[in-house]
């Protein structure tokens, strides 16, 4: 048996020769045609099912090449990028996306079978999107694969914000104000104007529950994450820590999942467009960093040509 299922050994036909010689004169000599033309239909054509075998593969690829990628099994579309990003990307067909200067960068890298180690460290843009991020507050502790935004494909990143160790992510910074202090971060996709929308919000909480946002631990920062040697969020100004004092991370702390940031805080951020990192398996409980692809609700309508420009 070969690992298609396909049975290559051949079995040969058992003939009663006994009978044979009974019903025929010269039966040592003779030719049962009958019994011959029987045993050619029964034995296995295995010229046949290796060409059944090879046409089934065949149409397996096409149907991999044509099929929406949509359809793949990730949890989010690719047309959620357009939307979220909508200064950016332009448009996307069955193969890419488009950015609003004509660059195409392919959705997928044509690898299926990449474990979740490869993921994090070698995305593509369908990779990025195969998590689901979960909406409201957790129920349970994330899962140890749980982590939805994790994924991240450099090159996406470096087209919108730029590469900051050529200095590039640097001159799209500002600062704003994050309560009695100020962070540094992007204006690229209005990343800035919304962090100025949380922390009003933030500071409207009660005492007991705002004092979790601030002092903040940081927001752009050219790096990479520890565990994946891929630059993080930081590096593009769209990233902002919060308080150290009441934050866990994984690396950090030996035991199971830990969190102390009020939900209250992480809604806000939600509700502007940020993942939070107390959502992973691999948790980061002061770390929120801009993805709106991950709260993304199709109106309907075809998002896949990009308009005129």
């Amino acid at each position: 048996m070969d690992s298609h299922g396909i049975n290559n050994e051949m079995t040969a036909p058992m003939l009663d020769h006994a009978a044979f010689g009974r019903n025929r004169p010269n039966a040592d000599d003779a030719i049962d045609s009958e019994s011959l033309a029987r045993a050619r239909c029964e034995r296995p054509d295995t010229t046949f099912s290796q060409r059944a075998l090879t046409i089934g593969l065949f149409l397996s690829a096409i149907e991999m090449l044509f099929c929406p990628i949509a359809a793949r099994g990730q949890a989010i579309s690719p047309d959620a990028l357009i939307r979220a990003y909508p200064e950016q990307v332009a448009g996307r067909d069955q193969t890419a996306i488009i950015f609003r200067d004509g660059t195409r960068q392919n959705i997928s890298d044509g690898r299926t079978d990449k474990s979740f180690d490869e993921k994090l460290k070698n995305a593509s843009l369908i990779d990025q999107l195969s998590l689901s991020y979960p909406k409201g507050a957790l129920t349970k502790p994330p899962g140890p694969q749980e982590d939805p935004g994790r994924f991240r494909n450099a090159a996406f990143f470096d087209k919108m914000y730029g590469d900051c160790d050529k200095g590039d992510t640097q001159k799209q910074l500002t600062d704003i104000p994050w309560f009695a202090g100020k962070i540094r971060v992007t204006k690229v996709n209005g990343v800035a104007e919304k962090l100025r929308a949380v922390a009003m919000e933030i500071d409207r909480l009660p005492q007991d529950i705002k004092r979790f946002a601030y002092p903040s631990a940081g927001a752009f920062s050219c790096r990479v994450v520890k565990d994946t040697g891929k630059r993080s969020m930081h590096a593009y100004g769209a990233a902002i820590d919060l308080n150290t004092a009441f934050s866990d991370y994984w690396l950090w702390r030996k035991g199971g999942y830990r969190n102390r940031i009020p939900y209250e805080i992480v809604e806000i951020f939600e509700r502007h467009g940020f993942i939070w990192g107390g959502k992973w398996g691999h948790y980061d409980t002061m770390h929120f960093e801009y993805r709106p692809e991950f709260f993304d609700t199709p109106s309907g309508g075809d998002e896949k040509k990009p308009p005129s420009h």
